[in-house]
């Protein structure tokens, strides 16, 4: 799928690294989104409840 979009828009590949996942900048929802999505993936069911203030 790379080669396809380097190859019709003309530039050049660059790797975004091993650690792109863990430098982006989410907001906390976005997060705990992705982070309930990859555990459920593993074969988790995750259940959420608020911390005591």
């Amino acid at each position: 799928m790379i080669i396809w979009h380097v190859l019709d828009k003309g530039i050049g590949y660059r790797d975004l690294g091993s650690d792109y996942f863990t430098r982006r900048v989410d907001s906390p929802e976005q997060r705990q989104r992705r982070l309930i999505r990859e555990l459920e993936a593993l074969g988790n069911k995750v259940t959420l409840e608020p911390t005591a203030a």
